[in-house]
């Protein structure tokens, strides 16, 4: 190899240092310290490959949160039931998985054992029983001996801390109003005798909420909160039961209030701000980890503040405690970054 004359070296070097630069300021502009990750989805289908496990072990989560539909076994045969769920606890990417990251989560209607099912479904005692095995839940933990699966748990680091919140919006949860024309599954109903929660766990969670000191509260819903518009389950079936969870965030003055959805088969980032002081609630949708609704063509939903992922994909929520801010990230096949955005909380 020649030699490269003096001008021309320190050229090439100029222009090295150059690039160098600029790819370490575009690095900039995308880094986000994270003193805690949570990492989340929904959707997976035990009887098809999950491919998801190792790019979600990549970001390197303190948690991850079931969201619902851990499992798809709409049966009243608990030994169906009971089969489901081994086969997915079973599996050897979950196993290892698991090995490395703490597992929590609440059920949606597929896993809790028919579709849309609500307080109606007769063998929800049993599949109680048969979820918090499978989330190795303690002989003694509360949720084994009252009605629901609902709970909460803080994860600290250092003086900061991460409160999760996982609703039960099955076992409680009263009849829906179906749409009579057929263009939408159900409506908004004007009935307010009707019910996402029931009265204990509501209870319970404006004295969870209330009494939190957490730096952060991540509200775990199986379904959508904020976007309605589709017709499918979500809050917006009871509007009333959407203006009483807003009331109780505001009132309850739980610092920095989050929620994070599933059901859909999409992923979405919808945003309201509530309250006269304008709280920015947000509700992260992170849906589809076996299968999705890659046929996707749009649909109203007036908080959505990026376009829907309708891919594969899992939820990445990152916790900057001294900037008191959150990077929201919607990643699929290999880790790729999909969508993300960054809200940063008043103190």
């Amino acid at each position: 190899m020649k030699h490269l004359p003096l001008s021309l070296l320190l050229l090439v070097l100029l222009n090295s240092c150059q690039q160098e630069k600029s790819l370490l300021i575009k690095n900039n502009d995308t880094f986000f310290h994270s003193d805690f990750t949570l990492a989340f989805g929904s959707g997976n289908n035990q009887s098809l490959a999950n491919t998801l496990w190792p790019e979600i072990t990549k970001n390197k989560p303190d948690v991850w949160v079931w969201g619902g539909d851990i499992v798809y076994s709409d049966t009243e045969d608990m030994d169906v039931m009971r089969n489901s769920y081994a086969l997915q606890k079973n599996k050897k990417n979950y196993k290892e998985f698991c090995e490395n990251t703490p597992v929590i989560g609440t059920w949606d209607d597929h896993d809790y054992g028919i579709n849309d099912g609500g307080i109606e479904y007769k063998k929800k005692n049993q599949v109680q029983q048969i979820l918090l095995d499978f989330l190795d839940v303690d002989s003694q933990d509360p949720r084994r001996f009252r009605p629901g699966v609902y709970h909460a748990k803080t994860y600290q680091t250092g003086i900061y801390s991460v409160q999760v919140i996982l609703l039960d919006t099955r076992y409680f949860r009263t009849k829906l109003l179906k749409d009579p024309s057929g263009k939408k599954r159900y409506l908004p109903t004007t009935d307010t005798t009707g019910s996402m929660l029931g009265d204990a766990q509501w209870k319970w969670l404006e004295e969870t909420l209330s009494s939190s000191k957490a730096s952060f509260n991540i509200i775990i819903s199986s379904i959508q909160f904020l976007s309605s518009e589709h017709g499918f389950e979500s809050w917006g079936t009871m509007p009333h039961e959407v203006k009483k969870m807003e009331n109780l965030i505001v009132k309850s003055m739980a610092k920095n209030t989050i929620i994070l959805s599933g059901d859909r088969h999409i992923s979405e980032f919808s945003k309201k701000e509530i309250g006269t002081a304008h709280f920015p609630l947000i509700d992260f949708t992170s849906s589809g980890l076996t299968h999705s609704y890659e046929a996707f063509k749009g649909e109203e939903n007036p908080y959505r503040i990026h376009p829907v992922i309708s891919v594969k994909s899992f939820g990445i929520v990152k916790f900057n405690f001294k900037q008191n801010s959150v990077k929201f990230e919607i990643r699929g096949k290999n880790n790729q970054l999909l969508s993300s955005y960054k809200q940063v909380y008043t103190p």
